[in-house]
């Protein structure tokens, strides 16, 4: 069961730095679409913005693997009086995280400036309070990297309230085959998705069950895939936590027994234990309790079907993540042998 690492960390490093906040995903969705392409599958889009990949085998069941284009960023809220920008937030940054990161501000008319993230007390030298000052959205600003003064000067350059301020993600992947980024949640999982697919393609593998591939783009605010279209079951793949008193590791499939909307199916649950046990996989099962997936919304939905959570291992969410190759290794690995099975 060889994967092209190649190509699965190429693709990851291109997606990645294509900036799709929830509300800003389409450059992505064409780059996700043309990379199917490649593989000869076609993208089917949805009205929501989102997309689908079929493999009809004229199977009775069918098997559906969701994972989200869309990140954490944040939106101009208002233009302050001597240019620079307030802050609302997309989804929950850490926002301590973002005092000092660069950034990038896309305006309504297809214009984009560079900009920087600081704290309203940002040199030490010249306020008291720099160090304590709370990083809290309100406390934080962008700086744009142009000649502004005032608002007026900021109105000039098209930028308005309601633009979308991406952060930069600062992608390194390290010679250990550490991946650090932002926005490995869930990114991470997009190149897995197509890791798995390139080796059903490049070894002519023939699916039991018919699969539909789910690319949601409103997961970060709740409702990603809240309307589904007809599955058996649903294999949400996003990111695995680590911390506190959880098992996982960033080498690690992570495998989601119940998180803050409850316990996910028990015998989908129980079969991926069951595969990664057969298959000597790294895995950890572990309760995620500040946590929802596309299986949630879902459910929220009222839609029926079994459901199950999967990811690799991520450190630090929502603020600098980190994962290592081997996690995504395990859990294509897992994908995989689950789509082989009965």
């Amino acid at each position: 069961m060889n994967f092209d690492k190649k190509y699965i960390i190429n693709l990851l490093k291109d997606i990645l730095k294509t900036d799709s906040p929830t509300g800003f995903t389409e450059e992505a969705m064409k780059k996700i679409s043309a990379y199917a392409a490649e593989l000869g599958f076609e993208l089917r889009r949805t009205k929501k913005g989102g997309g689908i990949i079929e493999i009809n085998v004229n199977a009775e069941k069918t098997i559906g693997l969701s994972v989200h284009i869309d990140t954490l960023g944040l939106m101009v809220r208002s233009v302050n009086e001597n240019g620079s920008l307030k802050l609302t937030n997309i989804g929950m940054p850490i926002t301590p995280t973002l005092d000092g990161e660069y950034c990038k501000i896309y305006t309504r008319t297809g214009d984009s400036y560079t900009g920087t993230i600081l704290s309203t007390s940002p040199s030490i030298h010249v306020y008291p309070d720099a160090i304590s000052k709370s990083r809290e959205l309100d406390e934080l600003a962008v700086v744009i990297d142009e000649i502004v003064k005032s608002k007026k000067d900021v109105a000039k350059l098209g930028i308005n309230s309601g633009d979308f301020i991406c952060i930069d993600t600062k992608t390194c992947i390290t010679e250990s085959d550490f991946i650090k980024s932002r926005f490995l949640d869930d990114k991470a999982s997009v190149a897995i998705i197509f890791g798995v697919l390139k080796n059903i393609k490049d070894n002519s593998i023939n699916l039991k069950n018919n699969l539909k591939i789910f690319f949601s783009v409103y997961e970060e605010v709740g409702h990603g895939l809240s309307y589904l279209e007809e599955v058996d079951e649903l294999l949400a793949v996003d990111m695995g936590c680590i911390g506190m008193d959880l098992n996982c590791t960033e080498q690690d499939v992570s495998i989601c027994a119940k998180d803050s909307s409850g316990p996910y199916n028990y015998f989908l649950t129980n079969k991926l234990i069951e595969i990664a046990k057969k298959e000597k996989l790294k895995y950890a099962v572990d309760i995620y309790p500040k946590y929802g997936s596309d299986v949630s919304a879902a459910n929220t939905g009222g839609n029926d079907f079994r459901g199950a959570l999967i990811g690799p291992g991520v450190s630090a969410s929502h603020g600098m993540e980190r994962t290592h190759y081997n996690a995504l290794l395990n859990t294509m690995k897992l994908i995989l042998n689950y789509l082989l099975s009965e």
